[in-house]
């Protein structure tokens, strides 16, 4: 079966290279790749010729990562879909172990792990709608089957994979938990490096300076979420 690993990437040449290296890496073969160039002004294309897996290279003007997603979805051909960040570094045998958790259980939608932001663990739980509801626990890197996959709302700037899986789960989909630390996502600037520790979006820590657009812009993503989904 053909998985496709679609990356969307923005000017982050080196860690888009640490992350192919990561893929190259894997146990389960029979892949492509599907790289979505949004726009970026550094050479991304040169890397392509470097590694032996089937690359698709895509290159659109700067839309976001949702509408990378989307667009490397449209263009690939897998069995099964995983949405990797370029800045994602997985074990070698991630691929093949969501894989096969999919095999053991026909009746999931995706299949998802645990894993590292930097040193920080990353705990995910066993798929649970109302917890879902209340917070997100799932990374976008997850895989999925194609059939279930929906699309990205291009609108968002944060909370996109929260709004993914909740949208899967309003049709019924559901995933299946890996209690494995499978990846790890590198801290970058411009990903998911303006994450900020939880006591940071409550009082009065969410007024300081130099943190405050973020809370706002979080808090403001959040609530459409809420709102789009129809959550208290």
């Amino acid at each position: 079966m053909l998985i496709s690993v679609i990356i969307p990437v923005y000017n982050h040449e080196a860690a888009l290279k640490r992350s192919l290296a990561s893929i190259a890496q894997q146990t389960y073969k029979e892949i492509e790749v599907v790289i979505v160039d949004d726009g970026s002004q550094s050479p991304i294309q040169s890397l392509v010729s470097n590694f032996q897996f089937p690359i698709i290279f895509i290159h659109q003007n700067h839309l976001g990562a949702p509408a990378a997603r989307n667009r490397g979805f449209r263009e690939s051909k897998g069995d099964y879909v995983i949405f990797w960040d370029a800045d994602v570094i997985a074990e070698p045998d991630m691929l093949q172990k969501m894989y096969q958790t999919l095999q053991d259980h026909p009746g999931a939608s995706f299949s998802y792990s645990n894993f590292y932001f930097g040193k920080k663990s990353m705990p995910a739980q066993t798929f649970n709608l109302q917890a879902l509801q209340a917070r997100n626990f799932i990374h976008s890197t997850s895989l999925i089957r194609r059939e279930a996959v929906v699309s990205w709302d291009e609108s968002l700037k944060r909370f996109q994979d929260w709004d993914l899986w909740l949208t899967m789960a309003e049709q019924g989909k559901t995933g299946i938990w890996i209690p494995e630390y499978l990846f790890r996502v590198l801290p970058r600037r411009g990903g998911m490096s303006t994450w900020l520790p939880s006591f940071c979006y409550g009082t009065p820590w969410k007024f300081l300076p130099w943190i405050r657009s973020i809370v706002k812009e979080y808090e403001k993503m959040r609530a459409r979420v809420q709102e789009k989904h129809k959550l208290a």
